[in-house]
């Protein structure tokens, strides 16, 4: 569910799903943390998307309901480059990525290749992703002897829980996974989930790059380093791949 935040944001979900999103939400503190920081973007996007280009047609206009006056465009602008520049380590990503929903279509990512993609976006993120791994000092890792699937999870700890990147490998698709964390009360908490294409990630006799290169999946859990057991990563029909204990 924390890929619905910037959507929930935009006011672009119907009512099964805000309610659905609202019900996570409600245990959720990493994506209250997020919709506080995307709070105001809709309107925003909706007054830039209404500006128009340099023959005096509006960009998208069309596309949009939000219609506001254009002294209250120069306001929402100067609000989010303040924004940006107080919060530009994790808000920076999020403002493209709702702006790339608006503009260019539905838009989702959390899973990540390592490797150079196709298309700047993606590129973008990976690094990110990437880079957040590095940094992490904390890692744990484990490789199942059954599965061959190889995971290590960098963590570290924030005000509102735990910061995590997954990096994997030895994984084949195609699947539909689920990074989970188990806490030493049993609870479980999923943190991030994604698609693992038919080719995989983290295949050494691969024959494309894409395949060779792990994926890097962050996510984000409500419980501290100290209350995580073990986390898992599980396919969407139940089968565990690997265990990491924390």
């Amino acid at each position: 569910m924390h890929e619905t935040v910037g959507a929930y944001a935009l006011g672009i979900l119907d009512d099964a799903e805000a309610t659905s999103f609202e019900e996570h939400l409600a245990g959720c503190e990493w994506c209250a943390g997020q919709l506080d920081e995307l709070a105001g973007m809709g309107p925003m996007l909706a007054a830039l998307a209404d500006l128009p280009d340099s023959q005096g047609t509006p960009a998208i206009g069309e596309s949009l309901s939000a219609k506001p006056a254009p002294r209250l465009v120069e306001r929402l602008v100067d609000e989010v480059s303040e924004r940006r520049a107080l919060k530009r380590r994790r808000g920076f990503y999020l403002v493209a990525a709702a702006a790339a929903l608006i503009i260019g279509g539905p838009l989702a990512v959390l899973a990540v290749n390592g490797g150079s993609g196709g298309d700047s976006g993606g590129t973008v993120v990976a690094s990110s992703a990437e880079a957040a791994f590095e940094t992490m000092n904390d890692k744990v890792s484990a490789t199942d002897p059954e599965t061959k699937v190889d995971a290590v999870v960098a963590m570290e700890g924030k005000t509102w829980g735990t910061d995590t990147v997954l990096q994997l490998k030895g994984v084949k698709g195609p699947l539909k996974c689920s990074l989970v964390a188990v806490g030493k009360n049993g609870a479980r908490e999923t943190l991030s989930s994604w698609s693992v294409s038919e080719w995989g990630y983290g295949i050494p006799d691969a024959k494309t790059d894409e395949a060779k290169n792990p994926l890097y999946v962050r996510g984000g859990a409500a419980f501290t380093p100290n209350e995580i057991d073990h986390f898992e990563v599980m396919t969407f029909d139940g089968k565990r791949l690997v265990e990491v204990k924390a």
